[in-house]
C-alpha cells in the first residue's frame, strides 16, 4: 500500500515538473524539421511520429507530417501522435476525432486539419466553427491534396514577409 501511494505522489512531482508530459517532444524537437516553426507555440497541432527503425520525428502540423511521410516512403510509422486542439496533449493521431475545414485558419495549410480526443468535442469545435468530422486517413489525404497549393501559400507570405524586412531595413 505505501508502495503504491510512493509511486502516485512520483508520478504526480514528475508531472508537475514536466518530466511525464506529452511536453517533452516539444523540448527534443522546439522547431519544426520543415518550416521552422515553433512547436510549442502550435502545440494544438503538432505531431509525433516515432517509425519502427526507432528514429523520431516532431513537426508542427499534419502538412508537415505529410512531407515527412513523402519523403520517408521507407519509414513505417510504429506511433503517430498529434497534440489536443483543447488540451494540446499528444493523443494517438489514428484514433483522434479530425475536424477538416472550418473557419479557423489552418497551420501551413489553407484548409485547416485538427485533432480532438473525443467526438463530443469534435462535434461542439463544428458547431461553433463549422467543418467535417473525418479520420486520420482523411485527414492525410486532404494534407496530400492540398500540399501544392499550400506550399504556394507558404511561399508567397515567406516572400511578402522578406520583402517587407528588406524596405525596414532599406536593403531593396
Amino acid at each position: 500500500m505505501k508502495k503504491g501511494m510512493f509511486f502516485v505522489v512520483l508520478f504526480s512531482f514528475l508531472a508537475m515538473a514536466g518530466v511525464v508530459s506529452g511536453a517533452d517532444d516539444i523540448q527534443k524537437d522546439p522547431a519544426c524539421k520543415y518550416c521552422g516553426m515553433d512547436r510549442g507555440k502550435f502545440a494544438h497541432s503538432r505531431m509525433l511520429v516515432i517509425y519502427d527503425d526507432g528514429s523520431e520525428l516532431g513537426t508542427c502540423s499534419i502538412h508537415c507530417l505529410a512531407v515527412d511521410f513523402a519523403l520517408n516512403i521507407d519509414k513505417t510509422p510504429s506511433s503517430i501522435k498529434v497534440g489536443d486542439f483543447n488540451t494540446k496533449e499528444l493523443i494517438d493521431a489514428e484514433e483522434a476525432f479530425w475536424v477538416i475545414g472550418g473557419n479557423k485558419p489552418g497551420v501551413m495549410t489553407k484548409i485547416a486539419k485538427w485533432a480532438f480526443k473525443t467526438k463530443e468535442d469534435a462535434e461542439k469545435f463544428i458547431m461553433l466553427n463549422g467543418g467535417t468530422l473525418s479520420t486520420f486517413d482523411e485527414a492525410m489525404k486532404a494534407a496530400y491534396e492540398s500540399m501544392y497549393a499550400d506550399t504556394k501559400m507558404i511561399r508567397d507570405k515567406r516572400k511578402k514577409m522578406k520583402m517587407l524586412k528588406m524596405k525596414k531595413t532599406g536593403h531593396q
